[in-house]
């Protein structure tokens, strides 16, 4: 057997139905479309949305919130992450260069540290942005916090 041999199962394959050839075919006249309305016009396309003339769903339900558009969205790392990174690659300071060389950033969005876990050691900490709880960590341990 190989694939010169292969064919669809008996009965699985249907020849494509030709509309608009007729009345004969049985599929002329209105070619499956029904009378009248937007659908059964040449050229139509529905709007995304659109629900019959029904008020659409994105309409009726209540709007809340607001979004400002010069909002900045920080990277945030953790004390952990600092920690973990002071030990293992043995730096006194960490800059944001550091952390994406590392990994744990990607240099596209500004960094933030928070105060989740703990940190032991004395390290210096240069990012974007700290927490007051994060910032008073690094402080305790000995070390410094610088803001870019």
């Amino acid at each position: 057997m190989d694939l010169s041999n292969l064919h669809p199962a008996v009965g699985s394959v249907r020849p494509k139905t030709r509309i608009g050839r007729g009345a004969g075919s049985g599929k002329g006249g209105t070619s499956t479309r029904g009378h009248k309305g937007a659908k059964s016009r040449s050229g139509y396309s529905r709007k995304i949305g659109f629900e019959g003339g029904q008020m659409p769903l994105q309409r009726r339900l209540p709007k809340f919130g607001f979004k400002p558009l010069n909002r900045v969205e920080y990277k945030a790392v953790n004390l952990s992450d600092l920690e973990t990174l002071a030990t293992e690659a043995g730096l006194a300071k960490i800059t944001v260069a550091d952390l994406i060389a590392a990994g744990i950033v990607n240099g596209k969005q500004p960094v933030k540290i928070l105060a989740g876990g703990a940190l032991t050691k004395k390290v210096d900490v240069e990012a974007n942005a700290f927490s007051a709880a994060a910032e008073k960590a690094i402080t305790e341990a000995g070390g410094t916090v610088t803001k870019l």
